[in-house]
C-alpha cells in the first residue's frame, strides 16, 4: 500500500461555514479564521485544517512544508456563468444586450467549429481562470460540439472541477451556428462521453429563449427529467429589448419565465444568468423550484442592462451566486466581480458587505451550485481547491492594508482594490497549477 502523500502549508487561513449575513458583524460560527494556521493536505484532499501551533507537532516529517505567512489563504473562487469562447471580445465596444451578440458574440463563435481553434482557446481559458483565483467555472460553449469537446479534455487534464455545455440554439442566429436536429444529439453524445468524468459535470446550455424553438426547449426539458444529476444554464431578464422580443416570439405564453417552466427547465441545478428585470412573480416561481440566478454585475453595468436587487430575491428565498459573464463582463477575477456587486448594491441602496462578498464567491456559490459536499471551504475531506493571496500585491493595495485594523476591514480593501496581481498561487486538487511571476 502506497504511503500518502502529505503537504503542509502555513499561512492566515479563512473559509466560511454558513452565510455571515447582512450585518458587517459576521454571525456566530459562520467562518472559521486562523491568524498562523495550518493546512495539511492529503492525496488532493484537505486532512487537517487549524492552528500551525496545534497541528504542526503531528505532521509527518516527511511532508513538505509551504512557508506563506503573511499570505492569506481561501478556497478557490467559483464562477457560475462564464463564456469561455467569448474571451477574445472582451472590451468590445459597448452595446446592449442583441447589438452585442450580433456584431461580437455570433461572429467570434464561428470560429469553435474548428477544433484546433478551440483546443488553443480552452487552453489560453484555463490558464487565465487559474492566474486569476477560479478555481471552478460553469461555462457556456459555443453550438459545435467541438467547442465543449475542446474545453473538457483541457479541464481533464488539469484536473480541474469544472461544469459547461455546448449552446443549443436552432434559430435567430447566423447559419453556421444553428444546431438544428444535431444540437441535442450533440448533447447526448457529450453527456454520454464527459458528465461525471473525474471532475467534469455536464449542464445542458440552451443560450436563451429567443434562439431555441419550443420543440428544442422541449428536447431539453426532457434531457434535465431523464437525468436529475445534470445541470441546466441559460439566460433570463437580462435586457428589456431581449424581453419584447421573448414576448413577441412567445405570444402565448405569461412572461419570459413561462416559456421555461412550459418546457420543464426549472429545477435545483437550474441557473439563470442576469435576471435583471425579474418580476416578483418570476422570483417566487424561481424561488419554488430551488433554481438560481447568476449575478453578473459588471456585465450588467458594461451593456447597461440594468441593477439586479439582491434584496428582492432574498426576500422571495431565491438563491443567486456570483458571476462574471465575460465577455460582456470586464473582469475574470472575483474580487472585481464582487467590486462591481459593491457598486450595483450602493446604486440600489443595498451595498454589499466583504463578508457576504466572499462568502458568495465560495461556499454561497458551490452551495447553489449543489456542490458544497466537496468544494467552497478549507475542511477535512473538501478537494484541495485554494487560492494564496497576496494583499501586498499592488502599492495602493499594500498602503490600504496597512492601515487596516481589522479582518473586515482587510477583506473589503481587497475586495476593493485587489486584481489577478493578488493571486500569488492556486492549487487545484492538492497541486499548485499557478504560480504568479515575479
Amino acid at each position: 500500500m502506497t504511503a500518502p502523500t502529505d503537504t503542509l502549508i502555513r499561512a492566515e487561513l479563512l473559509s466560511f461555514n454558513a452565510n455571515p449575513g447582512e450585518a458587517n458583524t459576521p454571525s456566530a460560527d459562520s467562518l472559521d479564521h486562523y491568524a498562523d494556521g495550518l493546512l495539511w493536505l492529503r492525496d488532493g484532499h484537505i486532512h487537517r485544517v487549524g492552528h500551525y501551533s496545534e497541528l504542526a507537532p503531528s505532521a509527518p516529517a516527511s511532508a513538505t512544508l509551504y512557508d506563506h505567512r503573511g499570505k492569506l489563504i481561501m478556497p478557490g473562487f467559483i464562477d457560475s456563468h462564464v463564456h469561455y469562447v467569448q474571451l477574445d471580445i472582451m472590451a468590445s465596444y459597448g452595446r446592449q444586450l442583441l447589438d452585442w451578440l450580433n456584431e461580437y458574440t455570433f461572429p467570434e463563435e464561428c470560429r469553435f467549429a474548428d477544433l484546433e481553434v478551440a483546443s488553443r482557446h480552452a487552453e489560453d481559458f484555463l490558464d487565465q481562470m487559474l492566474g486569476h483565483g477560479t478555481t471552478t467555472a460553469q461555462v457556456f460553449g459555443s453550438s459545435h460540439r467541438t467547442s465543449m469537446e475542446a474545453l473538457f479534455t483541457a479541464a481533464l487534464k488539469r484536473d480541474v472541477r469544472l461544469l459547461g455545455g455546448k449552446v443549443l440554439m436552432d434559430r435567430n442566429a447566423p447559419e453556421a451556428l444553428l444546431d438544428g436536429d444535431n444540437g441535442i444529439k450533440d448533447t447526448e453524445r457529450l453527456i454520454a462521453d464527459w458528465h461525471g468524468k473525474k471532475r467534469l459535470g455536464y449542464s445542458l446550455t440552451p443560450r436563451f429563449a429567443p434562439t431555441s424553438t419550443k420543440a428544442q426547449l422541449d428536447a431539453t426539458g426532457a434531457l434535465r427529467r431523464n437525468d436529475p444529476t445534470l445541470w441546466l444554464q441559460t439566460h433570463l431578464a437580462e435586457n428589456l429589448n431581449e424581453m419584447k422580443w421573448v414576448e413577441e416570439l412567445f405570444p402565448t405564453e405569461k412572461d419570459y419565465l413561462s416559456v421555461y417552466e412550459t418546457s420543464g427547465l426549472l429545477g435545483p441545478r437550474s441557473t439563470f444568468a442576469h435576471g435583471v428585470h425579474l418580476t416578483p412573480s418570476m422570483r417566487s416561481r424561481l424561488a419554488a423550484q430551488g433554481s438560481s440566478i447568476a449575478f453578473c454585475p459588471s456585465s450588467n453595468l458594461f451593456l447597461g442592462s440594468g441593477l439586479f436587487d439582491r434584496h428582492a430575491a432574498d426576500a422571495a428565498g431565491l438563491a443567486y451566486t456570483y458571476a462574471s459573464d465575460i465577455g460582456a463582463g470586464t473582469d475574470l477575477d472575483g474580487f472585481s466581480t464582487l467590486k462591481a456587486a459593491y457598486q450595483v448594491g450602493q446604486l440600489a441602496g443595498q451595498p454589499l458587505t466583504a463578508w457576504q462578498g466572499f462568502y458568495g464567491l465560495t461556499l454561497g456559490n458551490a452551495k447553489t451550485l449543489s456542490l458544497d459536499h466537496c468544494i467552497g471551504r478549507l475542511a477535512p475531506g473538501f478537494e484541495a481547491d485554494f487560492v494564496v493571496i497576496d494583499t501586498t500585491a499592488s502599492p495602493l493595495l499594500a498602503r490600504r492594508s496597512q492601515r487596516c485594523q481589522t479582518l473586515a476591514e482587510r477583506l473589503f480593501a481587497l475586495m476593493m482594490l485587489g486584481d489577478d496581481r493578488a493571486i500569488q498561487e492556486t492549487w487545484i486538487a492538492g497541486v499548485c497549477q499557478h504560480r504568479k511571476a515575479y
